[in-house]
């Protein structure tokens, strides 16, 4: 229990001392001028024990900067790629502001000049900063866990709004004229992409071995990533991501036409011309963005190949479903969200059907003696 011992000061003043015992075992006290200030404390304790969310005042005052050195080498499950971003995002963006922040003083005012900092005069995309908000969120959700603060105050934090880009996907035509452009070496790389939605880290860890000649199928179960000059295969990020996808014939042509799956099926289909895995960033820069130039697409990403072949299989009558599970997505919302203006339209076959079938019910019944 938190008890309340008087003491008299140098002054000759009284002061009210409030002793008790942090979550660590310690004994810990504060002192205050009033008593009736100290007896409040004393009562804030008590009921804070027993709801389990009591907090050590003193453990606020850990900086935001010692926090993250402690915290961050426990967090586990992230992807090589993820782990990176968020470690830019934090080092970037949240320390230079926060750092010799203490966790308790961190406030909402602080917080909302921050983020209007970011998006105004740090020109960030609303994404963006709405990604930095998310790092710096865990980080202090963390610490609410670890019950060094009673609350987060980046929960629910206003953040500027995000407002989707129109998707660029390719004409067929224009999706023959890149390949044609691109070093011959990677045709296929743009067919494939272009009719197999398959995103750039799966086009890139793809190996013959997961390749179905006969049944024109490709088992997407392996990804690259490329972090800090280090290239790594590992599994999709998310369960949707393993899946099989068909592609038509032709695409397994202009595959078969650059290798032979009987030579290694272990080996990767799309490497570099040293015969090594493929460097994204090194990919764009010497073959990507020079054929897009040439071809007169730009600007293009390579990501953009992916709402390609989304596109084509609607137009090709794919259902929503059928194209979630394709292209790897975790729900058809997804689908609906991001391409429900290429679905087309069928209010007038839907409206004709209703009345066909309020004229069957409406119908007048024959006369059986007829």
């Amino acid at each position: 229990m938190a008890s309340i011992r008087t003491k008299r000061l140098g002054n000759g003043r009284a002061a009210y001392l409030v002793r008790f015992r942090a979550v660590d075992g310690k004994e810990r006290s504060k002192q205050f001028s009033r008593r009736r200030d100290a007896e409040h404390f004393a009562h804030v304790i008590e009921i804070d024990r027993m709801q389990g969310s009591f907090v050590d005042p003193r453990l606020g005052k850990l900086t935001v900067e010692k926090w993250y050195e402690q915290w961050w080498p426990t967090v586990t499950n992230l992807r090589p790629s993820t782990r990176a971003r968020n470690e830019i995002a934090m080092r970037t963006h949240v320390l230079p502001t926060f750092a010799t922040v203490p966790l308790a003083r961190v406030d909402r005012t602080s917080l909302r000049e921050w983020v209007a900092h970011m998006a105004d005069e740090g020109g960030l995309a609303p994404a963006t900063v709405a990604k930095n908000v998310q790092v710096f969120n865990k980080l202090m959700r963390a610490a609410v866990e670890d019950r060094l603060i009673s609350a987060n105050p980046l929960e629910r934090l206003p953040l500027p709004r995000i407002e989707r880009e129109e998707m660029r996907f390719l004409a067929p035509a224009e999706l023959a004229r890149l390949a044609d452009t691109i070093d011959p070496r990677y045709r296929s790389f743009v067919i494939l992409a272009g009719y197999s939605g398959l995103r750039l880290g799966e086009l890139l860890a793809l190996r013959w071995a997961h390749i179905d000649v006969r049944r024109r199928q490709i088992q997407v179960s392996e990804t690259l990533s490329a972090v800090g000059g280090q290239i790594s295969f590992g599994p999709p990020k998310t369960k949707a991501a393993i899946r099989t996808v068909g592609v038509p014939g032709f695409v397994i042509e202009e595959m078969l036409s650059v290798g032979d799956p009987a030579a290694g099926p272990n080996r990767l289909v799309f490497a570099s011309p040293e015969g090594h895995p493929i460097r994204p960033t090194l990919f764009r820069r010497r073959f990507w963005n020079p054929a897009v130039e040439a071809a007169g697409l730009a600007p293009l990403r390579i990501h953009d190949l992916r709402h390609t072949a989304v596109a084509l299989w609607i137009a090709a009558g794919g259902h929503p479903k059928q194209i979630a599970a394709r292209a790897g997505h975790t729900s058809v919302s997804v689908v609906l969200d991001r391409y429900g203006h290429l679905l087309p339209n069928h209010e007038d076959a839907f409206m004709q059907a209703l009345e066909n079938l309020g004229a069957a019910t409406t119908a007048e019944p024959q006369d059986e003696s007829d």
